[in-house]
């Protein structure tokens, strides 16, 4: 077995173009990764044309001056506004694809807001040629104006609420341009209650009093609820966040142990099956197997050379992503020990797909046919696809190593909730498991 492992390094050796792809691939992945990782999302191009005229922006309630300009501002703070002159030149830009979208402000946008009885309205154009486009236009720009609309309604409720107590309690308002002492409710009803007690009991005036003081007692008693109903009106519904299931970890951190899983998982199935298949391939497959070396120890070189060679290559691939994202370092050892044992897996499967294959061609091609798809299968989250579907896809993802390879690297990186002990044992389930199927595969050459 130690001279067939010598042998099998020699190979690599002797071929320089595949252990350069092998390596320079899963590090090119990485540092593309990390350079992705790294920058902050891109903004999207937003033609932006503000038609509030300079100057009459600003209006005041309950004294308070609200400006009307600044929502135009807050409509884009997530997106690169380009400012246009004219709705001529906001439509063409969104035609000729040199912005995502245009956002039109009316003329009328303060007036309206203070005057309170009609709704300006703010127009949105973008063009549904492009699906994606659209979508990503739905998604982002639209609830990044119904944020902005929010944060004003919350404002103008504020103001509302502001000027109830106003009315309720009185005090000092600028009236147009004059400082003027509101009496209130409450002092009007203190005054009112002073004036009946001063009239007879049964006259028609105190009569009429006892109405109003009535009434304004009424009124004072449903003010007193009128802001919080406001304060529900504005945000009708209050969101509590609670996580079930799984300790949140940043999808940075996540997508890195996504794409070091498939990095380890395509060299290592590529690596094993490829390697075995060659046996075959160069006929020495069945004169090793008559007596230099036993068919298991056969499986065990190619699983050993595979992962030892897949571990290097995603141990790198990690320090080279860690350059460029925050990952914790003092948790080295357990990323180490999930490597290990997601490439043992891989490495079975691999063999167990180079039993089937009799070339090294089919043997890789039916490594990448099979991994990628598996693959991309156990990323499907829940509720996604149909409950019967989603336990189809739960069976077959723990039958192939990729899924519980990336619990174990992501508890290992991430300080997942799940337990590091429940993927290793599933890891080392299926490298048995495979081992078997290899093994089995090899009988049936005598």
């Amino acid at each position: 077995m130690r001279w067939l492992l010598i042998k099998d390094l020699q190979v690599l050796r002797r071929s320089p173009l595949l252990v350069s792809m092998l390596v320079i691939y899963p590090v090119v992945i990485a540092v593309l990764i990390g350079v992705a990782l790294s920058r902050g999302p891109e903004e999207p191009r937003v033609a932006l044309l503000n038609l509030v005229p300079e100057g009459q922006s600003t209006f005041r309630l309950a004294g308070r001056e609200i400006d009307a300009a600044r929502y135009a501002e807050d409509l884009l703070e997530r997106v690169q506004a380009v400012r246009v002159d004219t709705r001529a030149e906001a439509l063409a830009k969104v035609r000729s694809g040199d912005v995502l979208a245009a956002i039109v402000v009316p003329r009328d946008l303060a007036s309206k807001l203070s005057g309170g009885l009609e709704r300006p309205t703010v127009e949105l154009f973008y063009s549904a040629a492009d699906p994606v486009k659209a979508r990503f236009v739905q998604s982002t720009v639209t609830a990044t104006l119904s944020e902005a609309n929010q944060e004003l309604s919350k404002l103008l409720v504020s103001s509302a609420v502001g000027l109830l107590r106003l009315v309720l309690d009185g005090g000092p308002v600028d009236l147009f341009g004059n400082r003027v002492d509101l009496l209130g409710l409450k002092r009007t009803l203190t005054l009112v209650e002073r004036a009946r007690d001063r009239l007879p009991r049964g006259s028609t005036d105190r009569r009429a009093l006892d109405q109003v003081a009535g009434f304004a007692g009424l009124v004072i008693e449903n003010f007193s609820v009128t802001g919080s109903a406001l304060g529900t009106i504005s945000e009708p519904v209050a969101v509590k966040r609670t996580v079930l299931e799984g300790k949140p970890a940043p999808l940075d951190a996540f997508a890195v142990a996504v794409a070091v899983t498939i990095s380890l998982m395509l060299v290592t199935m590529l690596l094993a099956a490829g390697s075995l298949a060659l046996e075959r391939e160069e006929h020495t497959l069945s004169r090793l197997v008559r007596g230099l070396v036993s068919r298991s120890g056969l499986l065990a070189e190619k699983v050993i050379v595979a992962a030892g060679c897949a571990f290097v290559v995603a141990a790198a691939m990690l320090a080279g992503v860690g350059a460029f994202i925050e990952i914790d370092w003092a948790r080295a050892h357990l990323w180490l020990l999930a490597l290990g044992a997601a490439a043992l897996a891989f490495g079975a499967c691999g063999v167990a797909l180079g039993a089937l294959a009799r070339e090294v061609r089919a043997a890789s091609l039916l490594a990448i046919l099979l991994g990628l798809p598996l693959a991309f299968l156990a990323l499907v989250p829940s509720g996604a696809v149909a409950a019967g579907f989603y336990d189809v896809i739960g069976v077959v993802s723990a039958l192939f190593p990729f899924k519980p390879a990336l619990a174990a690297l992501d508890a290992a990186l991430n300080d997942a909730e799940q337990s590091l002990l429940g993927p290793l044992a599933h890891l080392g389930a299926l490298t048995l498991a495979f081992g078997v199927g290899a093994r089995l595969g090899l009988r049936r050459l005598g």
